[in-house]
Order: structure tokens, then C-alpha cells, then sequence
């Protein structure tokens, strides 16, 4: 596992991001950890994230030629994603779209550089796929082409039928999906520190039970 994951698994922990215990999914499992990606809620948490969005992305070698963040979640995300990226010499536009039609000033619900080229979309995870799948329709609308995902976790989980929310995007839109940690990571860090070692077993049971093939 690359530095940044261990290091990103390490700061989700400390700002209570990643939790372990008992916890209901929409799917109505009990998932033995829970990640809400919300509580980076201060300036400096939101920096770091940005840092490790960028370093993700990077590492991944993405080809793309803008960024894209759906609303609501996305729009903080695209924007220090796009100041991370520009301080490591990578300067990217950036769009965002609103959640309602604005009918006054510059109306439509676009906001920032215009959707052109290549266009990677950021969240913090894909649950129903419904957030990509709206930014693959915008995208396309605008002539642009939607370029890859790239989201903080995957819980690499089984949805309905035997793949996850993420290869599901994969095999609906034809779209790579990176992430900058995944479960197989999670597990690792969680056999390499002691003293959360209490959490491994119920992860692994869980990961055994729902987790993809």
C-alpha cells in the first residue's frame, strides 16, 4: 500500500471520518465501519483531503483534461482537489453544477470553466451510481466526454447482483474508477496496527460475506 493510503486511512481515523463498530447501510447490512467523507468540515481537513485527492490522482496517471464535482458534495471537493493538483504543478480547470436552474445573471446550471474535453468526475463515494450517472448526462450534453471517477473510498461491496457500486459504473458508462483508498487497503492497515486490531476480524467476516470476487 502507498504511503499516502496509510497516511490517508491514519487522517480519516483521527478526524472520527472512519469509524469502527455497528452501523446499518442503505442496503440494510450491518457494515462493521462507516465512512462520512462530511466531517472533513474545517479548512484545514478539507486541504489535506484535497492533497490526497491529487496525489490519487497523479499516481493513477489519469488522462483527463478538466474536473467536474456533482452538487452537492462536490463542489468543496473540485475546488481544493483543483488548488492541490495546481500546487503540485498540475493546473486544471474546474466546473460544478447546481442543483436547481438559475434563471437570472449567467442562468444554467453550470458554474466555472465550460465542460470541454476530457472531464473527470470527483465524489466522495458511489453508493446508487445516480450521482455519475447525472454527471455523465451533463457532461455528454455539453459535447465533453466523460473521462474517469475518482472517489475517496470504495468499499468494493456487492450491490443487487454480484458486482459493486463501482464496477457497476465501469460496465454502464465504460469509465475507470479510482479511489484514493479501497476495503483491500483498510484491511491491511487494520493488520499492520496493533492496536486496532479488535476491528479485523468483523471486517474480514464482512468482507467475506459482501464483498466482490
Amino acid at each position: 500500500m502507498s504511503d499516502f493510503r496509510q497516511a490517508f486511512i491514519q487522517f480519516a481515523i483521527e478526524r472520527n471520518v472512519l469509524c469502527f463498530g455497528e452501523f446499518k447501510t442503505k442496503a440494510g447490512r450491518m457494515s462493521p465501519y462507516f465512512f462520512n467523507a462530511g466531517l472533513f468540515n474545517d479548512g484545514d481537513s478539507l486541504r489535506k483531503l484535497g492533497q490526497f485527492y491529487a496525489k490519487a490522482i497523479v499516481a493513477a496517471q489519469l488522462p483527463f483534461d478538466m474536473l467536474f464535482g456533482p452538487a452537492y458534495k462536490g463542489i468543496p471537493l473540485v475546488s481544493t482537489i483543483a488548488i492541490a493538483l495546481a500546487e503540485m504543478g498540475h493546473n486544471y480547470p474546474f466546473c460544478f453544477n447546481r442543483k436547481e436552474v438559475k434563471d437570472h445573471g449567467e442562468g444554467g446550471v453550470l458554474v466555472g470553466a465550460a465542460l470541454a474535453g476530457r472531464v473527470l468526475i470527483v465524489d466522495d463515494v458511489i453508493s446508487a451510481g445516480t450521482s455519475v450517472r447525472e454527471s455523465v448526462e451533463l457532461i455528454k450534453t455539453s459535447a465533453a466526454t466523460p473521462g474517469g471517477v475518482v472517489i475517496a473510498l470504495d468499499r468494493m461491496e456487492r450491490g443487487i447482483g454480484e458486482l459493486s457500486a463501482a464496477q457497476e459504473v465501469q460496465q454502464m458508462h465504460g469509465l475507470s474508477v479510482t479511489s484514493i483508498i479501497n476495503l483491500d487497503d483498510l484491511v491491511e492497515y487494520l493488520q499492520n496496527h496493533r492496536e486496532l486490531e479488535q476491528y479485523l476480524p468483523p471486517v474480514e467476516r464482512y468482507r467475506a460475506q459482501y464483498g466482490i470476487k
